[in-house]
C-alpha cells in the first residue's frame, strides 16, 4: 500500500458519490497528476477545489487552517510521488 493511498480511495468513493469532503477535494486537486499516473478520476470535480478545501478546513480549525490545508497538501503529494515511483 503506498502512503496516504487510503485517502485518495475515500476520496475517489466520496467524488463517485457527490460528497465534499476533505478526501474529495483532495482528489479534485491532485486530478490531472492523478489522471496522468492512470487513476479514473470522476469529471464532476467541484471547481476551485483548493479554495473549498481551505473554507472546509476554516470551518472547523479556524486561524489554524492554513497550517491544516498544508499538511493535507503534503499528503496529497506524498502519494503522487509515490504512485509515480511505482509506475
Amino acid at each position: 500500500m503506498l502512503p496516504g493511498e487510503d485517502l485518495i480511495e475515500q476520496g475517489l468513493r466520496d467524488l463517485a458519490n457527490g460528497e465534499e469532503t476533505i478526501p474529495a477535494l483532495l482528489v479534485a486537486i491532485g486530478a490531472p497528476r492523478l489522471r496522468r499516473i492512470g487513476l479514473e478520476i470522476p469529471q464532476n470535480t467541484p471547481p476551485d477545489p483548493e479554495h473549498r478545501l481551505y473554507h472546509l478546513l476554516y470551518m472547523t480549525e479556524g486561524d489554524g487552517a492554513h497550517s491544516k490545508y498544508n499538511s493535507w497538501i503534503r499528503r496529497l503529494v506524498s502519494y503522487e510521488r509515490a504512485a509515480e515511483c511505482a509506475k
